[in-house]
């Protein structure tokens, strides 16, 4: 199916550039980011092929990716609590674009995925989810809408090759396998 048009003038990016006052620009800006006291726990959690968050004392919510403050009830989080990763899928999109904005020959799925906090209620626990790729399903799977509700599970990258990123959690998987219909 072709992408439907909208009305408007097209310009393509090589006649972009060749437009009078456009002039090529490669920023050589430096900076540096600190991933702060609980992201760096967190990053340091999944290098360990842990997946950590924080409970608020009050609301009893557990945040994950972790916070210092619930930003629900504004109280400073105290208590480290390890997640086992697994979950149920809350939305999916079929994406087309990279994360360098390049087009993708082969779309990937993306969820958010709400992960069980054991012996927290569900809805203590921080809705947000962890937005992450989805692997073992189909483009089919996200259209009809059976991705929504699926149990999944972190399929982690193997030890040697984790270095403390989102990224060493490869995709999230169905915890049961797909029947072949």
């Amino acid at each position: 199916m072709k992408p439907e048009r909208v009305p408007g003038r097209y310009i393509r990016e090589e006649d972009l550039r060749r437009l009078p006052g456009v002039i090529e620009y490669t920023p050589t800006a430096r900076y540096s980011y600190s991933a702060g006291q609980a992201l760096s726990e967190f990053l340091r959690g999944l290098k360990d092929g842990r997946i950590l968050g924080k409970l608020c004392p009050s609301c009893r919510r557990v945040l994950v990716p972790p916070r210092v403050y619930c930003e629900f009830c504004f109280t400073p989080t105290t208590e480290w609590v390890e997640v086992t990763g697994a979950g149920r899928v809350e939305t999916a999109v079929i994406s087309y674009i990279g994360v360098a904005r390049e087009r993708l020959e082969k779309p990937e799925i993306i969820g958010v995925i709400r992960l069980d906090a054991p012996g927290h209620a569900e809805n203590s626990f921080d809705f947000a989810g962890l937005f992450h790729k989805l692997c073992g399903v189909t483009e089919d799977d996200v259209k009809s809408g059976r991705v929504i509700g699926m149990r999944v599970k972190p399929r982690w990258k193997p030890v040697h090759e984790r270095v403390g990123s989102i990224l060493d959690i490869e995709c999230f998987e169905p915890l049961q396998p797909r029947e072949v219909v």
